[in-house]
């Protein structure tokens, strides 16, 4: 019996019980289905977190009071005296611009509308080190520091919330914690962020922060130093420098330092490590709806080979070998898990086409990934699933003796 007689008659045996059978293949769509539109979520989620943060850059360091693991009391604040020495060529030369900053929360109003959000006090280095664009109007410059001037730019987060719109906003006036603002501009989106939304906040001078907005024990206190590095690979020397400055400044001892550098190169290993779990996770949850499906395809050969022993006494009483009926009813099984993984991975691709539409709807930075290891993987592993629970009614019918199943009622 050749490949293409045993695979016609299996079509035929599959096409006389349909219904049967289409309940079988459902079970394989429904795992297909998953696996395709788990493992597309978790590549869109890795994707969307991880471009993200490569948006910010990856030669971007934060350097922070203290440490994670609160283990150091007390730790000194951060200081304009640290920024400026971590901005000094000589004893940083990995170092190309330095954004001490202030950080807070605030109300900003404009006629009716108000809102809470993150009050950034920031130096003009800030626009530069943390890739920010102005959508319109100006930045903040040295002379508005001078100054202590009440200007303000308008992430397009709170423009929205104040003027239901993005643009025509610069030159009006907000309210700041009941102080009056000029829109000196409006920030492009950049959607997510490391720390939370990008675009929901607003930026005033450091000084006027510091003078007006956000209070500190001291006047030379940041809350947290931006640095960024000449390039990519002068992440890891440029830490290592600005350690040491800081080690000599706040004279901690070894092994006790009392910040905490932090690099944009860090948070996406971090992120991709986890989504990545995630991923394998959602793909592994499943892939219990394939194995599922397989144990349907395993029960409804074992019920056809029954209906079926006195066909297969007769076949082997006319001269049909024992591996020609193994090689048909697992042709059989083999036919139904590779119907069920084709409709499966039409279906999963559908079903992730939606989650972006819905996730484009809501305005989700977002979009679901069907990539082609997801698809081989699911397809593989459904043929798979159709060989390995075939096996057994396969051989149960190639064991039948002749002469018991031509007995058979």
């Amino acid at each position: 019996m050749n490949l293409a007689q045993t695979f016609l008659e299996a079509l035929e045996s599959l096409n006389g019980n349909k219904l049967r059978s289409g309940l079988t293949v459902l079970g394989i769509v429904i795992g297909v289905a998953a696996v395709i539109a788990m493992l597309s979520v978790g590549r869109g989620a890795e994707e969307s977190i991880t471009g993200s943060i490569s948006g910010i850059g990856t030669n971007l360091l934060f350097v922070f009071r203290g440490d994670f693991s609160e283990t150091i009391r007390n730790p000194k604040p951060l200081t304009l005296g640290d920024a400026q020495a971590i901005g000094d060529p000589f004893q940083a030369p990995s170092v190309a611009a330095v954004a001490p900053a202030l950080q807070g929360n605030a109300e900003v109003a404009f006629g009716g509308e108000r809102t809470t959000t993150q009050i950034i006090g920031a130096t003009p280095e800030y626009f530069s080190v943390r890739n920010y664009l102005v959508a319109e109007g100006d930045y903040i410059t040295e002379e508005h520091i001078l100054g202590r001037a009440s200007v303000v730019v308008l992430g397009p987060d709170v423009a929205d919330k104040l003027f239901d719109r993005r643009n025509g906003i610069t030159g009006e006036t907000v309210r700041i914690e009941g102080q009056p603002f000029r829109v000196l501009g409006v920030l492009e989106s950049k959607g997510g962020g490391s720390f939370g939304s990008q675009d929901d906040l607003i930026i005033v001078p450091f000084s006027t922060a510091q003078a007006r907005l956000i209070r500190r024990s001291s006047n030379d206190r940041v809350d947290i130093i931006l640095v960024q590095t000449v390039d990519a690979e002068s992440v890891d020397l440029a830490v290592e420098e600005i350690s040491q400055i800081l080690r000599t400044r706040h004279r901690t001892p070894i092994g006790a330092d009392d910040f905490t550098v932090f690099s944009q190169r860090d948070l996406l290993t971090t992120f991709e490590s986890i989504t990545g779990i995630l991923t394998i996770f959602l793909g592994g949850i499943a892939a219990i709806s394939l194995l599922v499906g397989g144990i349907g395809i395993m029960n409804i050969m074992l019920v056809s080979v029954t209906e079926r022993t006195r066909e297969i006494g007769l076949r082997k009483a006319l001269g049909a070998r024992k591996r020609d009926i193994l090689i048909q009813f697992l042709t059989e099984s083999s036919l139904l898990s590779l119907i069920g993984g084709i409709i499966g991975i039409a279906f999963g691709w559908f079903i992730a086409y939606v989650v972006g539409q819905i996730a484009a709807a809501t305005n989700t930075d977002f979009t679901p990934v069907v990539g082609t290891d997801a698809i081989l993987l699911a397809t593989l592993f459904s043929a798979a699933v159709g060989l390995f629970f075939g096996i057994y009614p396969a051989s149960r019918a190639a064991n039948l003796e002749p002469v018991e199943a031509l007995r058979y009622e």
